[in-house]
């Protein structure tokens, strides 16, 4: 029979030393070789390919957990029994977790650990008797999560995907950007809204979809049926995107050149950017074409500062929080007009966002904001063809992107 070849991590040099001496005096285990740290334990496996390595919870060059899942890497082969003083849930299950097949506390009989280097190599995973109990329930409760996790995932695929295939279940609102000097509509922004249950907000659905990997596949959709609209709607038509979508190899045929001066896309102050110059490079051939980069939510935060200085936008949409208030508060009027300045300063236009009174009208007016959006200007609509139709023909095609 051939016997079981066992190599041992401890940093505790007597406790390395029993174990060499206990797996030297049984005929069915052979001693490799011995490790005081994580990264001699790693080379050990990878140089001997041990059939059982007893590793050692904590120890330098990052514990037991380093260790194993390196040698589960490394040497897939070989089986890890960890080894340690500590008897907390969390220690094991983190050992567990970074691919342990069993669990002996330092305490343990000398059968106890034969067993458990046995029983590894049989392929059976083993735990001292003084947690087993514990952790199995700890398990079990995990497990049941990690299955509830697995079937909420599911779920969310089956539904964004329903979306993505039905037509009714995804639809596009278009609220209108309007001249705040005439009221005329200059543009609309394309919103998504989401028909399937359970009802949540659109900023929900998109979350969930990043979640599961599908949030680029929804923003094009989107996108893509608010596109189908642009020749029935007056002026220009703003669309949101992300960072990650305008970097997706879909971007690129995604938007028609010939219609790219009547088309903003607008990156949130919400979505980071962790290249400025890689998405500068994506945005290049659109806006060679004429088309319009609007940074949203000014305002709101810092990042929204940073997109506009690394990116130099056409538009900046200042915040609807800015805006809302901003008639009786002079700290968001005072910050209104700075950026109202800087956008002078760099040639780009402004909107505001989120106008819901005529004071909140007449204070942006006062301020020179030439365009705007919100609820007393117009709420998001699904456009009829005979109402597009009706609007083209009486609105002008002005604006940030006309």
């Amino acid at each position: 029979m051939t016997p079981i070849r066992v190599a041992i991590a401890d940093d505790d040099a007597e406790i390395r030393a029993a174990l060499e001496d206990l797996v030297r005096t049984d005929p069915e285990m052979e001693f490799v070789a011995s490790a005081p740290d994580a990264t001699t334990a790693i080379e050990i496996a990878r140089a001997e390919r041990p059939d059982v390595f007893m590793m050692d919870v904590r120890m330098p060059g990052g514990g037991g957990p380093r260790a194993t899942r390196e040698i589960r890497r490394q040497a897939p082969l070989t089986r890890v029994v960890a080894l340690s003083a500590y008897e907390d849930r969390a220690t094991i299950l983190e050992m567990l977790g970074a691919g342990a097949v069993g669990y002996v506390t330092k305490g343990a009989l000398a059968g106890e650990i034969v067993a458990a280097i046995v029983g590894a190599m049989d392929g059976q995973s083993t735990l001292s008797p003084e947690v087993g109990a514990e952790v199995v329930s700890e398990l079990a409760t995990r497990l049941e999560e990690q299955q509830e996790q697995v079937h909420q995932q599911q779920e969310i695929t089956d539904r964004i995907r329903a979306a993505l295939s039905d037509p009714s279940a995804l639809r596009i609102a278009f609220q209108p950007i309007v001249d705040l000097r005439t009221l005329e509509h200059v543009g609309h922004e394309a919103l998504a809204r989401f028909a399937s249950e359970p009802v949540r907000p659109p900023n929900v659905w998109f979350a969930e979809a990043e979640g599961v990997g599908l949030r680029v596949a929804l923003e094009i959709e989107a996108i893509r049926r608010a596109l189908e609209s642009i020749e029935r709607l007056p002026g220009y038509l703003s669309l949101n995107i992300s960072p990650e979508t305008i970097a997706h190899d879909s971007f690129v045929d995604l938007l028609p050149s010939a219609l790219a001066h009547r088309i903003v896309m607008e990156i949130t102050e919400h979505a980071p950017v962790e290249n400025y110059e890689g998405l500068a490079e994506s945005l290049e051939a659109f806006r060679r074409s004429g088309g319009r980069l609007a940074v949203d939510d000014a305002g709101a935060g810092f990042a929204s500062l940073r997109h506009i200085l690394r990116l130099n936008p056409d538009v900046i949409k200042l915040d609807l929080d800015l805006t809302r208030g901003l008639d009786h508060d002079p700290a968001r009027r005072a910050l209104a007009s700075a950026l109202i300045t800087f956008a002078v300063e760099i040639d780009a236009t402004v909107v505001a966002e989120g106008i819901e009174t005529e004071q909140e009208l007449d204070a942006l007016r006062a301020l020179g904001v030439p365009f705007g959006q919100g609820y007393f200007l117009g709420r998001p609509e699904h456009i009829s063809g005979e109402r597009a139709r009706s609007e083209q023909a009486a609105a002008g095609s002005g604006g940030p992107a006309g």
